[in-house]
């Protein structure tokens, strides 16, 4: 027969087994110090494992003598987790300086992001991401082969010659034979087509008349589509070749998408029937042109290659 006293004594080791199993289940005492208010759902610090009551959970509040422990180990354990088969590289192992070589600014932070550029295959900053402000047209593109410059421009001689061989022979042949009339009569002849071109010529009138050059203007029929074939324009010898392009163009209705496309296919050039050559764009008209030249609108021809006139009198 089980007696009081056993039973006083099972209740109270169920009691104690009970308290020190699950605390919840009767109500602990907080145990912050200045506290010890009883609780029957304490809380539980993770970082020095003490119970403390909702006023006092918070490593803040009961001046936990461990704080931060338990934010240290889970971010510890999170760490040693790989979260990514294949571990993307971090900003810091991105960064690196703008492409463009006089450009000292680090890019692939988070206050500069970096813009790649498909054509030359280069990362600059926000300030030289457009192809011209660092000078794409002359990079050599990364990851090319050191010959497939030279291919490309033996490609373009090779088309050059090409559409030049349609007219250009027939120019450059035509203002030969004039240079070798007698001096008096080409110098008579030339004198008075020079001044019937002042008399026809149109242009901005802006224009002081000492800095005039005077030329005869053609947009060549099998590359361009032009509702005028051609005609008599004046442009300041000051200018470069690109602005008496877009000059000549506007005049004669032909389309220019130079400043849009990056195809040469596409692009406006101007050859120099008198010089035999395709002109740059940077060239001043004062040092390649004189009263009375011819010049060619041509679409398609590449850039201005260096042996083209020896290719073209091949």
């Amino acid at each position: 027969m089980v007696t009081v006293n056993q039973l006083n004594s099972s209740e109270h080791k169920s009691g104690s087994s009970l308290e020190n199993d699950d605390p919840t289940l009767v109500g602990v005492h907080c145990q912050y110090a200045a506290c010890h208010q009883l609780d029957f759902l304490p809380f539980r610090c993770e970082s020095c494992h003490q119970l403390f009551c909702l006023d006092h959970r918070t490593e803040t509040n009961h001046k936990c003598s461990k704080s931060g422990e338990w934010a240290s180990r889970r971010r510890e354990a999170d760490l040693s987790k790989p979260s990514h088969p294949h571990p993307l590289p971090s900003l810091r192992q991105v960064e690196k300086l703008c492409d463009f070589d006089a450009c000292k600014i680090t890019i692939g932070t988070s206050l500069s992001t970096a813009v790649h550029c498909s054509a030359c295959n280069r990362e600059y900053c926000l300030k030289h991401r457009i192809i011209e402000e660092h000078n794409c047209r002359n990079q050599v593109p990364l990851g090319a082969r050191a010959t497939s410059s030279k291919l490309i421009q033996t490609e373009q001689a090779s088309v050059a010659l090409a559409k030049l061989k349609a007219w250009g022979l027939t120019q450059r042949a035509n203002v030969v034979r004039s240079l070798y009339k007698p001096k008096t009569s080409s110098a008579a002849t030339n004198l008075a087509a020079l001044n019937s071109l002042k008399k026809s010529a149109k242009g901005d009138v802006k224009i002081p008349v000492e800095k005039r050059v005077y030329l005869n203007v053609q947009a060549e029929a099998a590359t361009t589509t032009s509702k005028l074939p051609y005609g008599a324009f004046f442009y300041s010898r000051d200018w470069v070749v690109g602005k008496l392009l877009d000059s000549a163009a506007q005049s004669l209705q032909v389309q220019n998408v130079n400043n849009h496309s990056l195809d040469e296919t596409h692009k406006l050039r101007i050859f120099h029937v008198e010089g035999g050559r395709l002109l740059e764009f940077n060239e001043k008209i004062g040092n390649s042109l004189v009263n009375g030249n011819t010049v060619v609108l041509l679409r398609g021809i590449g850039p201005a290659v260096p042996d083209l006139i020896d290719l073209t009198a091949s």
